[in-house]
């Protein structure tokens, strides 16, 4: 059984209700930035990691520069729970918080937007699960901004939060512009200490939404527009800014890169190398931007007869020169391109992070039920998904 988008005859909308306000040195102007929102007293959600690195600081001392009292919330972990959702919200609640500040990677900001969900619902996060028989979202969250350390997952724009039910191993989506923040302050000055290895995965991830998203069956001219910049700014700054941490300038591009990823994905979603990502993060604890890294290269050597023109075209952005190519080896181009790119950044394979092949049997039955598998420009079933597993292993030989 294949799962089909019928392309026809389906209204297509783009929101962005999120204000997004960017520049170097920004930071110093979060405090009133987030007074203006009408905030007395918030809930900063971040990690363990980025309190300890100071990332925070800059941050809430801004805040209480503008008399905003600020609540820390700092036990946010990879792949959150509903138990970490669930623990915000009881610290949102007692405090007596007005508003949220997320602080740090798609972790925290999907956490904090999870939270306004429970704050402003009254109840449990996964009640809203985007799936059949779930309730939709009916009410604005609290105000949130979201101040990204990292430049990849895009959630600071996003209209979507990631959250991991343990109970199912299975990592769901609550979405809508209603869950989308408020305001998000991007300043590069916060991606300065970002590990190479980090740089590098959470890169590839934003090139990834720009990708998926450019091609997938959701795309509209709107999100097309903002996936191609993301691409061009993606190939021209990420090399830098793994090799030189401190180039402003490449942090800056990438930590717009991102952003525009973000967008990219309107009001809808992704494709096959998200759905692969997001189950297999419910089932083993890898960290989202490796994961889907190393699937990006062979889920587009699937899908690039799907979208040839369009495949061509990330050739192009990619900064591939496929003048005199025919239009299948221009778009072949851009799958080639691409692992080109993630071999320079050196990602590590699916088997480095630690996931047996012996799994692709169940990691290609999950990923077919993801919602995502939808929108994939090309036809997919369980055995293109386990084609797709199969390639990142090299059991199967190229094709390009």
């Amino acid at each position: 059984m294949f799962m089909r988008f019928e392309r026809m005859g389906r209204l297509k909308s783009f929101e962005m209700p999120t204000v997004v306000k960017h520049g170097i040195g920004v930071i110093k102007d979060a405090g009133q930035e987030v007074k203006n929102l009408g905030v007395a007293k918030v809930l900063l959600v971040t990690d363990p990691g980025v309190r300890k690195m100071g990332l925070a600081d800059p941050v809430i001392n801004s805040l209480k520069e503008a008399n905003v009292a600020v609540v820390i919330f700092d036990q946010v972990e990879p792949n959150p729970s509903i138990h970490i959702v669930a623990k915000g919200t009881e610290m949102y609640l007692q405090n007596k918080c007005d508003g949220l500040v997320a602080v740090g990677g798609g972790s925290s900001m999907d956490t904090a937007k999870a939270i306004g969900v429970e704050v402003v619902h009254g109840e449990p996060v996964l009640n809203y699960e985007c799936a059949e028989g779930k309730k939709p979202l009916a009410k604005r969250i609290p105000p949130l901004t979201t101040i990204p350390t990292t430049a990849g997952t895009g959630s600071e724009v996003t209209q979507w939060a990631v959250i991991t039910d343990p109970y199912r191993k299975f990592k769901f989506n609550v979405g809508g512009p209603l869950i989308a923040a408020h305001l998000t302050i991007i300043d590069p000055e916060l991606h300065i200490s970002m590990p190479p290895r980090i740089t590098a995965a959470t890169g590839i991830d934003a090139l990834s939404h720009a990708i998926e998203c450019y091609t997938c069956h959701y795309a509209q001219p709107m999100t097309d527009a903002v996936a191609l910049l993301a691409m061009e700014y993606i190939a021209k700054y990420l090399r830098r800014a793994y090799s030189n941490g401190k180039d402003i300038e490449a942090r800056y591009g990438m930590a717009k890169a991102a952003m525009l990823a973000g967008l990219s994905y309107g009001s809808e979603s992704a494709g096959a190398a998200h759905a692969m990502a997001q189950t297999l993060g419910g089932i083993i604890p890898v960290a989202h931007g490796e994961c889907v890294a190393a699937m990006l290269g062979p889920v587009m050597e699937y899908n690039w007869m799907g979208e040839p023109e369009k495949f061509a075209r990330i050739a192009q952005a990619l900064g591939v020169n496929i003048h005199g190519l025919a239009l299948e080896e221009a778009a072949k181009a851009a799958v080639r391109e691409v692992y080109r790119l993630v071999k320079d950044v050196q990602i590590p394979t699916l088997e480095q992070q630690g996931v047996p092949a012996d799994m692709i049997p169940q990691l290609a039955e999950e990923a077919f039920k993801d919602p995502q598998t939808v929108g994939n420009p090309r036809d997919i079933n369980v055995k293109g998904y386990e084609w797709i597993y199969r390639r990142c292993y090299n059991l199967e030989p190229s094709t390009i």
